[in-house]
């Protein structure tokens, strides 16, 4: 078990490695080649981890491969922490990872970076896989820092195109906002406990030698590096952005790697946030406001990646609703569908922009059912699971979330939940119905050439849209009590939950939560297929809230004033005043002092051998009378 849980990180490292410096010269086109294998191998050794944590696993299994940093009573080993939670996410991360990676070859085809997205896949795959089965803080924040590297690299990989570098650049220092918390958690936790193992931080806290006012600041430090891993309110902005990369990143980083780290990394504090009721509110406050208000975006909308990945930080805002709810069982249960149905939706996505020819706009598009029908079928298994419709796996743990946040007494978290449930059907539905009914938009070039796209994208689409239907009902059923919660057990030990009833509370709340979809549902069906010109008539009435959804209720505009510009203006200040008056000012200052010293001096430099010699001896002469004056005292 200690070899196979080592291999499934160090094999994305060597792919990484090999196909950098090798790719381009040696692999060429075929460099996916290598990068594809480690990654199957990864991903069953993974399976492998999984079945034998499913099978036979009871307690937590430690893995210490060497002592990492020894720096006076700083001592921490690079080793894996392998339990129920961990085998969740190397399920999600190693299916969604290879998925992408073999969806890769056809999207990426005839690019001339072909090797290096491929090298960088490798590598963010390695950073994850280090992520999720760390043992420690300190070596969860390498990979957590390894995927914020990746995510630039990625993003950014078509780097000649402004937008996209900008893109890049704008995740890169936002999520050091968020990191620099995490940083100052791990600092107290360290000072506090002196360690940053997690086994002797976890038994300290349950011991008590932690004081609630530091738990709770640790805890609020933790989160702020969630915050911004995480895409949520306000450290939100860079994950639309992020749309500017190729579409088999935006599935990587938005699906089941990247952004859920954030809940990952709460999850797995549950010892540390279960002893302060005030971060865990503030966890369910940031992520129920995140939910509505990403909702609220996605509304109006028009790219369909942008759409998705509002989506995203909506969903992200649904999970820590759950954590904060204390239903940490459902908030893991959604993270494991949602990884499932959002790469669906992005990859399907990447499929109809392929068929477009480029083209990401939904207002150009329309009519695509009949002429990419596998792309419509599984694309609209993922809107429906996204919207959370009956049968399908985004159902059942939706309603989890909403419904555990009515147990816990949190009546106002449910309504907004509702209400974002409502939301979000009508905007994933929009989507569907601008993409895919009526008459297609683009321009007749452009028609000429749609197509279904090669079974090397496709493939992925199939497969991932049998879990995103099915995989919520064989984990989560019966609600409440399903494999999921049981499996989840031994990881949050103390959680209990009220037992489930299909004709009590439990099925009349599920049963408004299915109500509240459908009337979205049908809602976007009336407005984008049955009277098209009632969306523009809406925009109209109420000018302020379109206006307002449509510039993301203008948070770049504010971070734009209130952030970039006086950051600029300070470093202006501090360059026009301390560089060049103070720093700059007393260089040159000493230098003009030299400069005229030397002129006052330079007439003694006549030249002539006579005015030296009248020197010497008047220098002379003046030591004479000195040492006589001095030994005649």
């Amino acid at each position: 078990m200690k070899l196979v849980t080592t291999l499934i990180p160090l094999l994305p490292l060597f792919g990484f490695v090999v196909t950098l410096l090798l790719g381009k010269r040696f692999f060429g086109r075929r460099a996916h080649i290598l990068s594809c294998l480690v990654v199957t191998a990864a991903w069953a050794l993974s399976m492998y981890v999984f079945w034998h944590v499913f099978t036979h696993q009871k307690e937590p299994l430690h893995i210490t491969l060497f002592t990492w940093v020894a720096s006076g009573s700083l001592h921490v080993t690079w080793g894996y922490l392998v339990d129920t939670l961990t085998a969740v996410m190397l399920l999600i991360v190693g299916t969604i990872g290879m998925l992408v990676h073999y969806y890769s070859i056809g999207y990426m085809k005839g690019d001339e970076g072909y090797y290096r997205f491929f090298a960088y896949l490798n590598l963010f795959m390695f950073a994850m896989f280090v992520l999720v089965l760390a043992d420690s803080y300190l070596l969860m924040f390498l990979g957590w820092e390894g995927v914020g590297l990746c995510s630039y690299l990625l993003i950014s990989f078509w780097f000649r195109k402004q937008s996209a570098s900008q893109a890049g650049k704008k995740a890169f220092l936002v999520n050091r906002v968020g990191d620099f918390g995490f940083t100052l958690g791990m600092l107290l936790i360290f000072l506090t406990v002196g360690t940053l193992q997690f086994t002797g931080v976890f038994a300290a806290a349950g011991a008590g030698k932690i004081g609630s006012g530091t738990m709770t600041w640790i805890c609020l430090l933790l989160f702020a590096g969630a915050v911004g891993k995480s895409a949520q309110f306000p450290l939100h902005v860079w994950l639309p952005d992020a749309m500017e990369g190729p579409t088999p990143v935006s599935a990587l980083i938005h699906a089941a790697t990247m952004v859920n780290a954030g809940v990952y990394m709460v999850a797995r504090s549950y010892p540390l946030f279960l002893h302060s009721h005030a971060a865990m509110l503030v966890v369910m406050g940031i992520g129920t406001f995140t939910a509505i208000y990403a909702a609220l975006i996605a509304l109006t909308q028009n790219d369909i990646k942008r759409v998705i990945a509002y989506s995203t930080i909506s969903s992200l805002g649904f999970m820590f609703m759950a954590l904060g709810a204390g239903a940490w069982a459902a908030g893991i249960f959604y993270l494991l569908v949602h990884g499932f149905f959002k790469g669906l939706l992005f990859l399907a996505s990447g499929s109809v922009i392929h068929a477009m020819s480029g083209e990401q706009d939904m207002r150009r598009m329309g009519g695509l059912r009949k002429k990419i029908p596998l792309t419509f079928w599984t694309m609209l298994a993922g809107a429906v699971a996204m919207a959370g419709i009956i049968p399908l796996s985004g159902f059942w743990a939706k309603d989890e979330i909403i419904g555990g946040a009515f147990s816990g007494g949190y009546y106002v978290v449910w309504a907004v939940g509702i209400v974002t449930a409502f939301i979000t059907a009508i905007y994933m539905f929009r989507l569907i119905f601008l993409t895919f009914w009526g008459d297609n938009r683009a321009t007749p070039e452009v028609q000429q050439h749609i197509h279904e796209s090669p079974a090397v994208m496709t493939a992925p689409l199939v497969i991932l849209a049998v879990p995103a239907a099915v995989l919520g009902m064989i984990v989560g059923l019966p609600p409440e009590s399903g494999w999921i919660h049981r499996f989840l057990q031994p990881v949050f030990f103390s959680v209990e939950s009220e037992k489930f009833s299909w004709v009590g509370t439990g099925g009349l709340l599920m049963l408004v939560s299915l109500a509240v979809v459908l009337v979205g549902v049908y809602i976007a069906y009336v407005m984008y297929v049955r009277r098209r010109e009632l969306p523009a008539t809406v925009a109209g009435r109420v000018p302020w809230a379109y206006q307002a959804s449509f510039h993301k209720f203008y948070m770049d505009e504010f971070y734009e004033a209130a952030v970039i510009r006086r950051t600029i203006g300070l470093a202006s200040w501090l360059w026009t005043f301390v560089d060049v008056k103070i720093i700059d000012g007393a260089v040159n200052g000493l230098a003009w002092l030299w400069e005229h010293f030397a002129l006052l001096i330079r007439p003694l430099q006549t030249g002539r051998v006579q005015n030296y010699a009248l020197a010497i001896f008047g220098g002379m002469l003046v030591l004479v009378i000195v040492i006589r004056w001095v030994w005649g005292a």
